[in-house]
């Protein structure tokens, strides 16, 4: 990188500080490193005198600061404990963020305690001391060396050291002082920072339009080499939390309010359809107002950015994403770059207040599938197959985009025509022609004019020809029948707008809803089914194939008509100048004329379009209106519940998304592989295949396939304000584009490509393995074929990604890590995991997080809701990444863990590992092991008994 920095992670971008100040970006390049918090200092003691004369203390400091407004004390920091130490030298270091503008006039007070135990429940007061930042500051070396007063004021507890971190200052440490567990010897501190000065709040890079709240941690840990290395923590909430769900639930409310419209235009239908319609309308009515009471309860939340884990089963709260934060490790080493690492920690996308007492989407969805052919017969229904839904959906959006598209297309050339413009001729012809073959394209398809003939057969009085016929052989009809088997039955009997029941004895008009050639050979006495759109020979089939065809002849009329107007204007000798005026006069086809002749038949041209555009919406409205008629009621519900969980992954995948574009924007690399492939972003579930947890991960799975259907443009900002830099989602539910506005200065920095609005994908993956007790219960008496296929699935995804990777952007444009085994090796090794049957299997959370850092991609770690063990897995990542990339010794690993993992080590502590925390009051150390031990502390009677009591209680659910 030209600014030194491996971005190996993501940074931010201070989009007010490029905005006004462009001459930064030649110097510092379009992405920023952040700035650092104002002041950083670490802690040390000396000399502490325990309770009990016999043992060693186990020290902690508890750093609070004096409000100089209210005159009380506000806790901000505290350092983990270190054992049976009487001159402690505390890994865990002190910094001001930007909510604590520390002044000179700053008073900080720290509090030494003696832990006589790690759960801190009975811990003795040793000493405290104050002190200012101004005077820190100003101290030589700026060094202090305060001595601790006991309760009394009295008497000498011993002295605290503090000691500002700053670049390129070396400081000798005892490392005894660190760890009991190696030699006492002497090795220099180098404890760099970018930047001292002053960051008031709005102009933080990562508190910018997205990010918001930032919490920070800093350490400090020894490598391999015996130098030091700083590491800082920030974690942040995301105001994309509450964007975009309410975004989208207008989406949602402005979709079915349009296709409640749509249904009213369909025309009079018989009693038969109209009754279902009616049905269909209420039903989406109801969707309607229960989104808008959703959306009026979250306009009415301020103030907060994330959801938590308490809330989770709160309805008003259904479609916001469980604690969803960001979190940053910066490491600077001596004489390395800095490095950066990003992840998004989020609960799992699962509809909880709807709960999983009958499972998730994956099970509900096949069932309904399964049970939607009767479904059908019950409603006298069509079945229409999921993919004849999804193209009819896919016909909707696509004409709704064009017809408006073509209607100015048309516009801008006889814009051109009426100036006489012939460059803008062709290129307006141009355009003209690409949309308008793209539409025509679009409605190809047997399935537009199969539900043309099947809404004609709905109307009231259509009477099917075939009913004073002999029955059609059975191999001549197609749809989806269901028959009785009474040999007498009439050849209207069993069609899907009839009962298997009805008796129709006339050959008198009646109302039929599909054709009559649906019929079946009576050959054996037993019916024959195809599920396949029904055809009606009865109805002039070529009607649809001429409203069709005038579109693609209108557009030859045109093209024909402007290549004759440029001909005649080539052909045009050119007169001498003092014939020009009556040239002008005399001469019959001046500017005017251009348009006057291209006029007709670009009219014509948007006549039939529209034409066919009211066709196709009420063709392809039909097919929804009896796809949407058989799923009454299971199917609303279930549309409310992928609605809900696609709400929770996409504000995920966008705040992710965000993340990882304001880190890469200079990195030239990034951004090819961002418009010719797209990202990969990998999501990390630990839920266990038991109880409850088996339908939030078949929600999980289903969520975050959806998220296939989304894309990213990258846009101008109309202004630099912040409230202008908000990502933006348009579309529908089968198709989503998520806009992320930048400033007009580093928008003009991007590659054309990304700058013309290209789409932008990302191919989301999804890898779970289940680490807690349930999941051991699930893997001895229950099944984890769920977690098995989801992880096979998914790697063949991401091998088809890298695959397609590899061929169109060089692997150089890819990061570089110290450990420097092939992305290929690494594949294949995740695929050898993926199939090995293996208990907790946590080697393919490793291997596919790995890869995705690899590849420049998204990393996201879920679990129920994104605390315990989502904690454990991030901080084991970071204290891995340490050890892998930067030489963190063996013997500061389990430390470095435990200060990570501790609570209460900076601002509201409880926010660190558990953000739903409120104002600090006791400080509990997180456990430091990764599976829960309780099982192993019961005794083994009672453990026989437990698990007999499971075992008993999954058969009795499983039946």
């Amino acid at each position: 990188m030209e600014d030194g920095t491996q971005h190996l992670g993501h940074c931010m971008v201070d989009m007010k500080e490029l905005s006004a100040n462009p001459e930064g970006l030649t110097a510092a390049g379009v992405i920023l490193t952040p700035k650092l918090p104002q002041v950083e200092f670490s802690l040390a003691c000396n000399d502490l005198v325990a309770s009990g004369r016999d043992r060693k203390p186990n020290a902690l400091v508890q750093v609070a600061v004096i409000d100089p407004h209210k005159q009380h004390l506000v806790s901000h920091a505290c350092t983990e404990i270190v054992e049976a130490n009487k001159d402690p030298l505390f890994l865990t270091g002190v910094t001001f963020p930007s909510e604590y503008p520390a002044s000179p006039e700053t008073l900080v007070k720290l509090t030494v305690y003696d832990a006589k135990d790690k759960s801190q429940e009975s811990s003795t007061f040793l000493g405290s001391a104050t002190f200012s930042v101004g005077d820190l500051l100003r101290a030589k070396d700026e060094r202090l060396t305060l001595s601790l007063r006991s309760s009394d004021g009295v008497c000498a507890a011993g002295t605290v050291v503090v000691s500002r971190l700053k670049m390129g200052e070396m400081e000798e440490v005892d490392v005894d002082h660190i760890t009991t567990d190696i030699p006492s010897h002497k090795c220099p501190v180098v404890c760099e920072s970018a930047s001292h000065a002053c960051i008031d709040r709005e102009n933080n890079p990562l508190t910018g339009p997205v990010f918001k709240n930032p919490v920070c941690k800093v350490y400090r840990f020894q490598t391999v080499d015996s130098k030091w290395m700083l590491v800082r923590e920030q974690m942040e909430e995301c105001t994309l939390s509450f964007s975009i769900p309410k975004q989208l639930l207008s989406l949602y409310i402005q979709e079915d309010m349009s296709r409640v419209q749509d249904l009213r235009e369909l025309g009079e239908l018989s009693p038969h359809w109209d009754n279902l319609r009616k049905e269909v309308m209420t039903r989406y009515g109801g969707i309607i107002n229960s989104y808008q009471e959703t959306l009026a309860e979250l306009d009415k939340i301020t103030g907060r950015s994330f959801k938590p884990s308490c809330c989770k089963a709160q309805k008003s709260l259904e479609f916001i994403p469980i604690n969803l934060h960001t979190q940053r490790m910066r490491v600077t080493c001596p004489r390395k770059t800095d490095a950066f690492y990003d992840i998004v920690t989020v609960g799992a996308p699962a509809a909880h207040f709807q709960g999983f007492k009958c499972g998730g989407l994956q099970r509900l969805l096949s069932r309904y599938e399964a049970e939607k052919k009767s479904f059908s017969t019950a409603y006298q229904c069509i079945y229409y197959s999921p993919e004849h839904t999804a193209k009819a959906q896919e016909v909707l959006s696509t004409v709704s985009l064009l017809q408006p598209l073509i209607t100015s297309l048309a516009d801008q050339l006889l814009q051109a025509a009426q100036e006489h413009s012939s460059p803008g001729l062709r290129d307006a012809l141009k355009n003209l022609s690409d949309k308008t073959e793209q539409f025509v394209h679009t409605l190809k398809d047997e399935l537009v004019k199969s539900a043309l003939l099947a809404l004609h057969a709905a109307r009231p009085g259509y009477v099917s020809k075939n009913q004073k016929q002999t029955p059609v052989q059975g191999g001549q009809h197609q749809g989806h029948i269901h028959q009785g088997s009474d040999q007498n039955q009439s050849p209207v009997q069993g069609l899907p707008g009839h009962s298997p029941a009805t008796s129709v004895t006339e050959t008198t008009a009646v109302c039929n809803n599909v054709d009559g050639s649906q019929t079946t050979t009576r050959g054996d006495g037993g019916p024959k089914h195809q599920d396949s759109i029904p055809h009606h020979k009865e109805y002039d089939e070529e009607e649809w194939d001429r409203v069709w065809a005038n579109v693609a002849k209108c557009l030859n009329c045109v093209i024909a008509m402007v290549d004759k107007l440029q001909e005649e204007d080539n052909s045009k000798p050119e007169p001498v100048p003092e014939q020009q005026q009556l040239a002008d006069v005399i001469t019959s086809h001046n500017p005017g004329d251009w348009r006057e002749q291209l006029r007709p038949p670009v009219t014509r041209l948007k006549e039939c379009v529209m034409e066919v555009v009211e066709k196709a919406k009420r063709a392809m409205t039909f097919v929804l209106l009896q796809e949407a008629a058989c799923s009454i009621p299971q199917g609303f519900f279930l549309q409310q519940r992928r609605d809900v969980v696609f709400s929770q992954a996409l504000a995920a995948l966008a705040c992710g998304f965000v993340m990882r574009l304001y880190a890469g924007m200079q990195d030239k690399g990034f951004l090819r592989q961002l418009h010719l492939v797209g990202l990969v972003a990998q999501f990390e579930s630990l839920l266990s295949t038991y109880s409850e947890e088996i339908g939030m991960l078949e929600d999980m799975e289903v969520g975050i396939s959806d998220l296939q259907r989304v894309v990213f443009q990258i846009t101008e900002a109309k202004t630099d304000d912040l409230s202008d830099l908000q990502p933006l989602v348009c579309g529908r539910r089968d198709h989503f584009t998520v806009e992320v506005p930048l400033p007009r200065l580093v928008f003009q920095t991007l590659p054309e490509e990304i700058r013309g609005g290209k789409p932008l994908r990302v191919f989301p993956v999804l890898f779970n393995v289940g680490i807690n007790e349930q999941q051991t219960i699930a893997e001895r008496f229950g099944d984890i074929s769920l977690q098995e296929r989801i992880n096979q699935r998914n790697f063949e995804m991401l091998e088809a990604y890298y695959k397609s990777l590899s061929e169109k952007v060089p692997l150089e444009c890819l990061p570089c890590f110290q450990t420097q085994t092939d992305i290929k090796e690494l594949l294949e090794t995740l695929g050898q995991n993926v199939v090995t049957k293996k208990k907790k299997n946590v080697e393919i959370l490793w291997i596919a997080g790995t890869i995705c850092r690899r590849l420049n991609g998204i990393r996201f770690t879920s679990c129920k809701s994104a605390k315990d063990r989502t904690s454990m897995s991030v901080t084991l990542e970071q204290c891995a990444l340490l050890r892998d990339e930067h030489q963190l010794s063996k013997d500061f690993f389990i430390r470095a863990l435990d200060c990570m993992r501790s609570r209460l080590t900076q601002g509201d502590i409880g926010q660190w590992e558990d953000p739903e925390a409120g104002a600090v009051t006791e400080n509990k150390p997180a456990s430091r092991h990764f599976y829960p031990i309780a099982l192993l502390l019961v005794s083994s009677h009672l453990l026989v008994v437990w698990l007999i009591l499971s075992l008993v209680f999954l058969l009795a659910k499983y039946q």
